[in-house]
């Protein structure tokens, strides 16, 4: 996980790593193309086998950050 996650910061994205995975925010060609360097660097690194879970949001309605989404619950609950 560790050398995705240079990956990821090389690559300029913002990303929240987290005991079931890595929340991973940018534009589209950026976030797939770092995933797929992740896979080439850790096969690099000799593991044979990799086995990759990506769920995609898209919104086009208005930008809305992860953070900002996190903010919007904590503020309800605080209600």
């Amino acid at each position: 996980m560790a050398a995705c996650e240079r990956v990821l910061i090389d690559a300029g994205l913002n990303s929240t790593l987290h005991a079931n995975g890595t929340d991973i925010e940018g534009e589209w060609d950026t976030v797939f193309a770092a995933i797929k360097r992740c896979h080439e660097v850790v096969h690099g690194m000799g593991v044979p086998s990799i086995f990759t879970t990506v769920k995609v949001g898209t919104r086009i309605d208005r930008d809305q950050t992860m953070e900002q989404k996190v903010k919007s619950v904590q503020e309800k609950m605080e209600r």
